[in-house]
């Protein structure tokens, strides 16, 4: 069977197991690790071309860590460098020093328990880059300090790959170390150097051809991520430092949106390869070890990372979705034993159970990343250990506002003009720490934290509020702010953003009193509208109703998501 034939059936195994897991409203990343696991060499052993597979797999990461650096900006090392050195390096020590009591125990010899202990130490950046940007939660806060901490385990682990082999060569690690720190800072300054002074420039010269564009990003996202890898620094690393550097780019976006097909392509092979590594006949052999520290990678984890995020001030519930998103094993972690086995210090037995343990935590940690909200409830008042007074004591400073804000955007400055005029006392809620620093050197009441924190909520009194307004696009956040505000206060006016009709219609049965489809009408004329009305709630009214007419108008003529006129 020729390469294309093969990687053509593959996909469309794929695409099929895609589809039932679809169907059946689970994971799709869990479906590729099935197709991988039923076109290795164990079932239909349709997988030959390995090396093919992988190089697009690398190619996959590559791309999907190159897309996040374009929409980061360098504020966050600012934001969240102190807690991503602390966390991510107490993280790296304490997991391996207790993995490595629990390799003793299970009857590893040091070599082995050592292995296993830096391996489980580590978390997949891959995976929780993917999940995050599938829900959007890269810039919240919690997302931050995951990336944040990711990226200080991929430099420690860079360390590690070079560190290994010149230990067991005979040079120093102290040697090691000093050359990698060396070739690192040389290496990301001249990617910032060129990014500032030669790129913006010929940025203008790229942009005159959308083709030319689209070649240049991927050229430069690859080169440094393979310029990064040639001095044994991870891929990762390398084309995340490359999208950061053109992340001040007028074209960032235009980038990032054409760049995205190419790596949801590339990612699915990686996700099968992965799957395509797992050998069902050593499961029951070692399946207690299996157990043992799959469970402790998955609550171990947790538990460590919300123990630092903690200490440093952090509410439960950001810790709570920071340690959840580095609840697995890295695919470093495989790199690392393959490296031990052909150093010959490491057997097939242990490669094989550190396959397992990736491949069960992969898959659970997938699921813990995208229901985290809906777990969370469940753990509320046991991880108030992991929470400091202070916070608690500052949730319970109530001030009675006739307005509150929740998300604080590009059109939040219009509602803010419009609330001066009304003269009511308004609060705005955001979960961006450089948004609620830029509002209070304002003088601008507001409040630090999520809109869809339950807890928040009870504490924002809002059976007293005349009106409440969101600017955040997610069907659940405004579906959870209009419950908890409709439990109490029945004549509150409660204005919510959506970008589809169906989504619209469901928040207005749910009840709220106007919902903006910017696609449609715009936060300006929303702005406006309660200027005119003031607090008014018949005039609402008629608008609420006003507006059903014309979303019904709209559906009937098959605009049930946004179009535009350029692709009509």
């Amino acid at each position: 069977m020729d390469i294309f034939t093969e990687i053509s059936l593959i996909i469309v195994l794929a695409t099929a197991v895609a589809g039932i897991m679809h169907l059946l409203r689970q994971p799709i990343i869990i479906g590729h690790i099935i197709t991988g696991l039923l076109v290795g060499p164990y079932f239909l052993n349709i997988l030959k071309a390995e090396e093919v597979v992988n190089v697009f797999s690398e190619l996959g990461i590559a791309l999907l860590l190159f897309i996040v650096g374009l929409g980061l900006s360098p504020r966050l090392i600012k934001e969240v460098g102190l807690i991503s050195i602390i966390a991510g390096t107490g993280q790296i020590i304490f997991t391996t020093i207790i993995s490595f009591g629990i390799g003793i125990l299970l009857g590893f010899d040091y070599i082995t328990a050592l292995y296993i202990a830096i391996a489980l130490s580590f978390s997949s950046t891959i995976i929780v880059v993917k999940l995050l940007s599938d829900k959007h939660d890269i810039q919240k806060l919690y997302g931050k300090i995951a990336l944040g901490i990711l990226l200080v385990q991929d430099i420690v682990a860079a360390f590690i790959l070079i560190g290994l082999p010149a230990f067991f060569q005979g040079q120093t690690i102290l040697d090691a170390a000093v050359i990698i720190l060396f070739k690192g800072v040389i290496l990301t300054a001249l990617a910032i150097l060129i990014s500032y002074f030669v790129l913006p420039k010929l940025s203008a010269f790229f942009a005159r051809s959308q083709e030319f564009l689209f070649l240049f990003s991927v050229s430069w996202g690859l080169g440094l991520a393979t310029l990064f890898h040639y001095f044994n620094f991870s891929i990762e690393i390398g084309a995340l430092i490359a999208g950061i550097s053109l992340s001040m780019s007028p074209y960032h976006l235009e980038i990032s949106a054409k760049l995205k097909s190419l790596r949801d392509f590339f990612v699915v092979l990686f996700f099968i390869a992965l799957g395509s590594k797992i050998i069902p006949g050593t499961l029951s052999e070692l399946l207690i070890p299996i157990i043992i520290l799959s469970s402790f990678v998955i609550i171990g984890k947790i538990l460590i990372v919300m123990t630092f995020t903690g200490l440093l001030g952090y509410s439960k519930k950001t810790s709570f979705f920071a340690g959840t998103s580095l609840a697995q094993v890295s695919e470093f972690s495989m790199i690392l034993v393959l490296l031990g086995a052909k150093l010959g210090l490491l057997s097939d037995e242990t490669l094989s159970l550190l396959t397992f343990v990736g491949i069960i935590t992969i898959g659970i940690s997938t699921y813990l990343i995208i229901y985290a909200e809906k777990i969370y409830p469940y753990f509320v008042k046991p991880l108030s250990i992991f929470e400091r007074s202070e916070i608690k004591s500052e949730k319970k400073k109530k001030k009675k506002y006739d307005i509150i804000l929740f998300g604080h955007n590009r059109i939040g400055i219009d509602f803010i003009e419009s609330f001066n005029k009304l003269n009511k006392k308004f609060l705005i809620v955001d979960f961006d720490p450089q948004m609620i620093k830029e509002l209070g050197d304002k003088n601008i009441d507001c409040c630090y934290g999520d809109a869809d924190d339950v807890e928040l909520l009870d504490e924002l009194n809002l059976a007293k509020i005349k009106m409440a307004v969101s600017t955040i696009p997610e069907f659940e956040t405004n579906a959870l702010l209009i419950e908890k505000i409709r439990k109490n206060n029945t004549k509150a006016i409660i204005i919510a953003i959506s970008h589809n009709i169906k989504e619209a219609e469901r928040l207005y049965k749910r009840g709220a009193s106007y919902v903006i489809l910017p696609h449609f009408l715009g936060g300006k004329y929303t702005a406006n509208m309660i200027t005119k009305f003031k607090m008014r709630r018949t005039e609402f009214a008629k608008e609420k109703k006003k507006h059903l007419n014309y979303l019904k108008q709209r559906k009937e003529m098959g605009h049930e998501h946004p179009v535009h006129e350029k692709y009509r």
